[in-house]
């Protein structure tokens, strides 16, 4: 008879003490660094301006630029974008959750710290288990790589660590997601219906030296 296995923990996901000090400093205005699909990401409540500038200043990014949103289901971007005026929905909702990341008309009233220059807001669905559950229990969250303007992003905790120090609230563990990389010198042509997709961004370069954060940018219109 095999004796019984120990997997251990769970590393997808937080345990309930982590994700409750994760969960705490969101909400009293903090910024914190997470695993997402590709790399850490700095995280922030959207509606908090203090600490969207906050992040902008670590990362010393110019507010123009405009920043991702992050959340576990459309239903939490509602107040941000207007989906109703957006194109291409079915292939956006076949691609969610998942590493995509669209640019969807803002909404009037959102936060114009969040969308910068443009009248598009960038938003994602993610299928990463951390971040869903961080965005379940805290709301949506900016996501925007962690790195000073520059530099590489990091990619694991200590890296993070490396370029913030005692500077962040939280540097919540476990592992990046699966990535994907496409070329954007063609109309790509996603696993998903819906065919082909207007791209934006792809392959492009922001100000960081890399390329817009965690993911795929694809633009409705």
């Amino acid at each position: 008879m095999k004796p019984c296995r120990n997997s251990g923990p769970d590393k997808s996901k937080l345990n309930p003490w982590r994700l409750k000090r994760a969960t705490r400093a969101v909400e009293n205005g903090g910024v914190i660094a997470y695993p997402t699909e590709a790399v850490m990401g700095l995280g922030c409540s959207p509606w908090n301006k203090a600490a969207v500038v906050r992040i902008l200043r670590l990362k010393r990014r110019r507010p123009g630029k405009g920043l991702i949103v992050v959340a576990s289901s459309p239903a939490q971007l509602s107040n941000l974008v207007d989906f109703s005026k957006a194109a291409a929905q079915e292939a956006l909702w076949a691609s969610w959750p998942g590493p995509f990341t669209w640019i969807v008309p803002a909404r009037p009233d959102a936060p114009r710290w969040l969308r910068g220059r443009g009248a598009g807001l960038a938003v994602r669905v993610s299928a990463h288990p951390i971040v869903r559950q961080l965005c379940e229990a805290a709301g949506p969250l900016i996501s925007t790589s962690a790195n000073p303007s520059g530099c590489p992003p990091a990619r694991t905790r200590p890296q993070a660590r490396a370029y913030f120090g005692k500077r962040l609230d939280d540097y919540v563990p476990g592992p990046l997601g699966e990535r994907r990389v496409f070329d954007g010198g063609d109309p790509f042509r996603p696993p998903i219906a819906g065919g082909h997709i207007a791209v934006a961004g792809l392959g492009a370069r922001d100000e960081d030296g890399g390329r817009p954060d965690t993911g795929l940018v694809l633009r409705l219109r």
